[in-house]
């Protein structure tokens, strides 16, 4: 089973790495019609797999502490004010460092297994969503207000439909009255996802000390 944590986190890390630069649909180029808002918006955070484990992680723990639709909503609110401030120009301060850290800790959490306040992961969704819409809103700044909308709707829906079907499908193998301690593909799944973040918060790390040197 160890083995299986580490080939599974050293592949996700991997995956992360290699599409560090395919964040954006639009190939770095700002959308300019609703239909280009929308492709990359839904293809965002699809693409860009450090935002996609944690919105699997977030489904994964929603239906686990019963709250499969309340939770991913209020990530995606996060997600969407985020936005709101990288386009408002208002910068938050080491946002891949804290995406990388995001995505580590709920991995953490999902392998303990163990009960805790809704009000933590609410706070962590919350949090942590700023940081990830932050992020988001590099593909859409600049562009027109059509296109800003069909963007933030293409991401808020797909994030929607992702956290949901991932946390419905990875519960439904065991059922619905199984322990969340005893459902083995959760706790993989946050295995995977804990170990990949901690890389990728090492490699923003070693990133971070070269460029001060």
């Amino acid at each position: 089973m160890r083995n299986f944590y580490r080939i599974g986190a050293v592949a996700l890390a991997s995956s992360f790495a290699t599409s560090a630069l395919a964040h954006h649909p639009m190939d770095g180029e700002t959308p300019a019609t609703m239909m280009q808002g929308l492709l990359s918006g839904i293809g965002h955070p699809v693409l860009g797999l450090d935002h996609l484990a944690f919105v699997i992680a977030v489904g994964i723990a929603a239906v686990a502490l019963g709250s499969r639709f309340v939770l991913p909503l209020l990530f995606i609110a996060a997600t969407l004010l985020g936005t709101g401030l990288h386009l408002m120009a208002i910068n938050l301060p080491m946002v891949e460092l804290v995406i990388s850290l995001s995505v580590a800790a709920v991995g953490v959490l999902l392998i303990a297994a163990r009960p805790a306040p809704l009000a933590i992961f609410a706070v962590l969704f919350a949090v942590a969503g700023l940081f990830h819409g932050h992020a988001y809103g590099e593909a859409i700044f600049g562009a027109e207000t059509t296109p800003v909308v069909a963007y933030l709707a293409g991401f808020g829906m797909t994030q929607f439909a992702i956290s949901v079907l991932a946390g419905t499908a990875i519960f439904a193998g065991l059922g619905k009255a199984r322990a969340f301690a005893e459902n083995i593909p959760a706790r993989v799944a946050g295995g995977m996802v804990a170990g990949a973040g901690f890389m990728l918060v090492g490699e923003k790390v070693i990133a971070m000390t070269f460029s001060v040197a």
